[in-house]
């Protein structure tokens, strides 16, 4: 079982979107969550540690992550999507984005 993290900045909209449409797809498990200090689920170290594949939307995501939790091993599994902040949650053309770059 392959388990993924989505992290935007509030885990409302992107992340949580890509934990939504990818969580019922076959050998994975989807988790979702966000770097700012008002997110729906804020990430941790558990999460970091959990994740087989971290996709961060942004670079400005990796950055905080560094930032808070320093340089480790988790940074081998970061991929960044480079998916600005311009969707809300289930936008077709988010979910039409996200499926192309993860392409689970």
């Amino acid at each position: 079982m392959q388990h993924l993290l989505f992290i935007c900045s509030r885990n409302e909209w992107r992340s949580r979107t890509a934990e939504t449409i990818f969580r019922d797809a076959p050998g994975v498990m989807v988790k979702s969550a966000g770097t700012s200090p008002a997110a729906r689920i804020r990430i941790n170290s558990k999460l970091l540690e959990w994740a087989d594949t971290i996709y961060v939307m942004e670079q400005k995501h990796l950055a905080q992550l560094r930032q808070r939790f320093g340089r480790g091993a988790w940074e081998a599994r970061v991929s960044v999507l480079d998916i600005p902040d311009e969707y809300q949650y289930m936008d077709e053309d988010l979910v039409r984005e996200l499926r192309e770059v993860v392409g689970v």
